[in-house]
């Protein structure tokens, strides 16, 4: 879920930008159709932790997930077979903590990934940064994926892949000036 990645320039959490972030997930059917996933609505902050580095909470909300351009699709993964929204309302993904450098280098960050009360490590790759301060001035994308059968969404395998991708392009709310 695919998050996770912004550097927090203030001794302080900051969200992220709701206009300019995007956090999704792509599917493919058996017949070869990409699906694109969004999570409509989320939450989450970037961390500052006291030794420098940063920490990532991402939480998405399953209820409102859509599958762009197809309405039966997006009731199909906001009801019991794949998130079961009215059960699990929120995935969410909690990195482990990491340097600021990865944003612009590029590189794996590890975290904690939960889905419908399952709770399993996962890595998400960073790509490297088209500018000199990721999160600020460019996206930041991660992307990483995950078997649906890992976290018990395991009907419709006959119409639908196992694997889901996560992706993920984050940027931060813009710095108010005191």
């Amino acid at each position: 879920m695919v998050l996770c990645l912004w550097p927090a320039l203030a001794a302080r959490a900051e969200g992220f930008d709701p206009a300019a972030s995007r956090f999704g997930f792509e599917l493919r059917t058996r017949w070869g159709m990409k699906l694109e996933g969004e999570f409509k609505r989320y939450e989450g902050e970037v961390k500052r932790l006291h030794d420098g580095r940063h920490q990532v909470v991402l939480r998405m909300f399953t209820d409102s997930v859509e599958i762009l351009g197809h309405p039966r699709y997006s009731e199909w993964t906001r009801g019991r077979q794949f998130f079961e929204a009215e059960r699990y309302p929120v995935v969410v993904f909690v990195s482990k903590p990491y340097d600021e450098q990865l944003l612009k280098h590029g590189g794996d960050l590890a975290g904690d990934l939960s889905i419908r009360g399952i709770t399993r490590p996962k890595t998400l790759t960073v790509a490297p940064s088209s500018c000199s301060r990721p999160a600020r001035d460019c996206d930041v994308v991660a992307t990483g994926a995950v078997r649906r059968s890992d976290y018990d969404m395991d009907d419709w395998m006959m119409a639908v892949s196992d694997r889901v991708v996560f992706v993920l392009r984050a940027r931060l709310k813009a710095e108010v000036a005191p």
